[in-house]
């Protein structure tokens, strides 16, 4: 059995409508929301049309969406900066408003975040050697986009 197809949009003002729903659901950022528009077979210059009328109406936010995401994969995800900025950039965030939803996440709460991931990494590796075990939480960090020197001081600074 055939898979069903995508219904295409053609109509902007209907497409207008849907990408209202779409970024009153969640944040989006621009170009989730342009990609999303051409998967409905939209045209350029509609995209961009109803793009800035999301704007307008205040659906579509740049610096509204980084913060949120920001605090999102921080608390949720417990990722770190350089994971978020990625995704940030991914999604293709102005680096202004990067490093403006990168100053959200309280110092405190950043080691605070990075000792517990670490240490609940400690409890389930069943490395013994000392060299190994720190190595592969140290590698396990970096993935979840902490930094390197953060890292290490945490290591250093507990028995894991």
């Amino acid at each position: 059995m055939d898979a069903p197809k995508k219904q295409k949009i053609t109509d902007p003002k209907v497409a207008l409508t849907k990408a209202e729903h779409y970024c009153a659901y969640q944040e989006r950022s621009q170009q989730e929301v342009r990609d999303k528009l051409y998967e409905w077979g939209l045209w350029p210059e509609a995209v961009e049309r109803i793009v800035s009328d999301l704007i307008g109406a205040g659906f579509l936010n740049e610096e509204r969406f980084a913060r949120a995401y920001t605090l999102g994969k921080f608390r949720q995800k417990a990722w770190g900066r350089i994971k978020i900025k990625q995704g940030l950039k991914f999604k293709k965030v102005p680096d202004v408003l990067i490093k403006k939803a990168l100053l959200l996440i309280d110092g405190d709460a950043y080691l605070d975040t990075l000792t517990t991931i670490l240490t609940k990494k400690a409890i389930i590796l069943t490395e013994k050697d000392s060299y190994k075990r720190r190595y592969k939480l140290q590698q396990y960090a970096m993935g979840r986009g902490f930094e390197n020197d953060l890292i290490l001081e945490v290591l250093k600074n507990s028995d894991l």
